[in-house]
C-alpha cells in the first residue's frame, strides 16, 4: 500500500528532525532496546565469544528448527544495523530467529563494538575477525565455505560489503555470497550528493539525512576516513572478485540510490549482482514482525538467492 496523507503526517512526527543524535546517542540506544526487547527465547540459541585482536567478540548462534535433508547445511553471518552506534544481538534476536526459521540456515549474529566509544574501523575489524574464524575453521559448524553467506542491514550492510572487500585485499579467505539490505555505501549524505533519494526522502521518512550524517560523524575517527573504501564501499576503485550479491533497497529510503549504485558498480566490475527495490517500503522494514509483507517478500528473494 502506498503512503497516504495521514501516514505521511505520522511519519513526519516520528522523524524527530530536531533531536541531536550526536548528543543523545545513549538515549537512542535505550529507546532502541525498549522498542526491541530481548525476550527469553522459544528457539535454540548458543551464546559464544570469538577472539579478536585484543578482545573477545560476543556472537549469538541461532539454530533453525529443522534442516531439509536434501539441502546442504548453510551458515549466515549477520551484522546488525543501527548506524554503527545503536543495536546489539539482543535487539536483533527476533530478526535472527526469524532468519533461521525462514532460511533453514544457522545464523551467527555478531555483537560488534559500537561508536563513538569504538570508532572506525573497530566494528569492521570485529565483523572481519568473526567471519575469518568461521571461514577458516570448517570444524566449527561443518559447513563448506560456498555455503556461508554474510548479510547485514543498513550499517550492517555497509559492514558486510566492507568485509568482502577486506577479505579480497587480505587474501585470507573468499566470501562467496553477500546480502545487503538497504546498505549505506557512500560518504556524503548532503542534499548535494547527487542521489535523488537523499533529496526526496531525507526528511519525514523516519531515517533522515541529518541522522545519517550524525551517525557517520560518531563513527569516523577522522575526516580522512571518509575517503576510505572500507567505510564507503561505493568509492572503491577496485571492486573485482566480489561475492555474488543480493541488494534489497526500500522505495522511501534516503539510502536507496547509493545502495542501488553500489549494485550497478559491482556489476560493471564483472560481479554477479541482483538488485531489488522493495515498493512502498521504508528504511528499517527488515526488523518488522515476520508477518509483514515486505519481510515475507524479502525472504522469498533471499531463499531464491541462496539456492541459485
Amino acid at each position: 500500500m502506498a503512503i497516504n496523507k495521514a501516514m505521511r503526517i505520522a511519519l513526519k512526527a516520528l522523524s524527530y528532525p530536531d533531536i541531536d543524535v550526536k548528543k543523545n546517542y545513549k538515549l537512542h540506544r535505550q529507546v532502541n532496546n525498549v522498542a526491541h526487547p530481548y525476550i527469553k527465547p522459544k528457539y535454540k540459541i548458543w551464546d559464544h565469544k570469538i577472539a579478536g585482536a585484543d578482545h573477545e567478540i560476543p556472537v549469538r548462534v541461532f539454530l533453525p528448527p529443522d534442516i531439509p535433508e536434501a539441502e546442504p547445511p548453510r551458515v549466515m553471518i549477520f551484522f546488525h544495523g543501527g548506524g554503527w552506534v545503536i543495536g546489539n544481538i539482543d535487539s536483533y534476536s527476533n530478526v535472527c530467529a526469524n532468519m533461521a526459521r525462514q532460511t533453514k540456515a544457522l545464523v551467527v549474529s555478531v555483537d560488534y563494538r559500537l561508536a563513538p566509544e569504538y570508532r572506525f574501523p573497530c566494528a569492521l575489524e570485529d565483523c572481519y575477525a568473526v567471519t575469518r574464524e568461521i571461514f577458516l575453521d570448517s570444524t566449527i559448524f561443518g559447513v563448506e565455505a560456498e555455503n556461508i553467506t554474510i548479510i547485514g542491514d543498513s550499517a550492517g550492510g555497509n559492514l558486510a560489503a566492507a568485509v568482502s572487500i577486506m577479505a579480497r585485499d587480505r587474501g585470507e579467505f573468499s566470501v562467496s555470497k553477500q546480502i545487503l539490505i538497504y546498505p549505506s555505501t557512500y560518504n556524503d549524505h548532503s542534499d548535494e550528493n547527487g542521489f535523488l533519494s537523499i533529496k526526496e526522502y531525507g526528511q519525514d521518512y523516519l531515517l533522515t539525512s541529518k541522522r545519517i550524517r550524525d551517525y557517520m560523524d560518531l563513527y569516523i575517527s577522522s575526516e580522512e576516513d571518509l575517503n576510505n573504501p572500507y567505510l564507503a564501499p561505493l568509492i572503491a576503485e577496485d571492486l573485482s572478485d566480489q561475492p555474488k550479491t543480493l541488494i534489497i533497497t526500500a522505495e522511501y529510503d534516503p539510502l536507496r540510490d547509493e545502495g542501488e549504485a553500489y549494485g550497478k558498480k559491482l556489476k560493471e566490475k564483472g560481479n554477479t549482482v541482483e538488485v531489488y527495490r522493495m515498493k512502498n517500503a521504508l528504511h528499517g522494514f527488515f526488523v518488522l514482525p515476520k508477518h509483514f509483507v515486505h519481510v515475507k517478500r524479502s525472504y522469498e528473494l533471499i531463499n531464491r538467492f541462496l539456492k541459485s
